[in-house]
């Protein structure tokens, strides 16, 4: 038997448009701003949450909150493994287009 094709290599959390479009906006930075990262991948503020909190609970993002004077700020960032994941999903997809 061949080996697998390659898609089974592809992360299921990755691979999600908007969770593709936001791990793609912090693989470009340092860290974003919620506001940033939202006007960014051009999504709601509830559909940016929700997509946040799972890419949260698989390990790929880090969430800070804190304030600026009075007002609140969220920060987001990739983690190390976050980077990692990033890096192999993208690897796989070039993988796949080359045939």
């Amino acid at each position: 038997m061949s080996d697998p094709h390659p898609r089974h290599r592809l992360s299921e959390v990755l691979h999600q448009p908007v969770r593709f479009s936001i791990t793609a906006a912090l693989a470009a930075a340092d860290q974003l701003d919620f506001g940033d990262l939202r006007d960014a991948v051009q999504v709601t503020d509830s559909a940016l949450s929700k997509q946040i909190s799972t890419l949260e609970t698989a390990g790929f993002v880090r969430v800070r909150k804190g304030f600026v004077g009075k007002r609140p700020r969220t920060t987001l960032s990739l983690t190390a493994a976050g980077r990692t994941a990033w890096a192999e999903h993208l690897a796989t997809l070039r993988e796949i287009a080359a045939g």
